[in-house]
């Protein structure tokens, strides 16, 4: 079982009013309890609802209009990655983690290619969590580390360089590289000694440049994968 403490202090200070309203889809009464519990009693997050399946999630997510979605992959019925997609295709602009025990290349690159921006492992401890749905929310791809090198492992062994490199700028290709190494926004500001409007300024410039939305598809982009 994934049981966490609550942490009792704020770890994210947000710049806006509204929380952040999250929706949890999980089956497991347990973990559903504990990501309620974590996301509920911590500053700057509202968890508005949960589900206990994929079918009511997708029916009931466009009409509580949230910010992002924690969705398990191994749900009764429709799968988790079944559900993003359905979602995205009403809801393209929704952000959508996958959290999960699973950890194998297949889930991980199905579950990124039907529209989740993050994959994270329900032994993620509750700090970095939250951090991850600020993020995500952010308009970030988190991934735990795990997952991370997993994808660059994979990009590495399958892929060559694309032409798209040469339009992207010494400083936007750091920070490409650090977007597939899973670096959350403040890490990768923390590791070029930037800020982090400065990050997110660079990616808008490479999505524009690559013609994408997301990391995963400036990845697949600038490393042409074979299979």
């Amino acid at each position: 079982m994934y049981i966490w403490s609550i942490i009792s202090s704020p770890i994210i200070k947000l710049s806006k009013m509204e929380p952040i309203r999250v929706v949890i889809v999980e089956d497991d009464p347990d973990i559903r309890q504990s990501f309620e519990t974590i996301v509920g009693n911590a500053p700057g997050f509202d968890c508005i609802e949960a589900f206990v399946n994929a079918e009511d999630a997708v029916e009931g997510i466009p009409a509580l209009r949230p910010d992002v979605v924690i969705m398990d992959i191994h749900l009764p019925g429709m799968t988790g990655i079944e559900a993003v997609q359905l979602l995205k295709a009403q809801m393209p602009a929704l952000q959508i983690a996958m959290c999960t025990v699973y950890e194998d290349d297949e889930h991980i690159f199905n579950a990124l290619k039907a529209g989740a921006s993050g994959y994270l492992l329900k032994r993620t401890s509750p700090e970095k969590l939250l951090e991850a749905l600020y993020d995500l929310y952010q308009g970030g791809s988190p991934m735990s580390g795990e997952i991370a090198r997993r994808v660059v492992n994979s990009f590495q062994q399958k892929a060559a360089p694309s032409p798209e490199l040469a339009v992207l700028t010494t400083r936007e290709k750091e920070i490409l590289d650090l977007l597939a190494k899973g670096y959350l926004y403040k890490e990768i500001a923390a590791e070029l000694f930037i800020s982090i409007e400065t990050v997110k300024r660079h990616i808008h410039n490479i999505y524009e440049k690559l013609h994408v939305q997301t990391r995963t598809e400036a990845l697949n982009k600038v490393f042409r994968m074979t299979s």
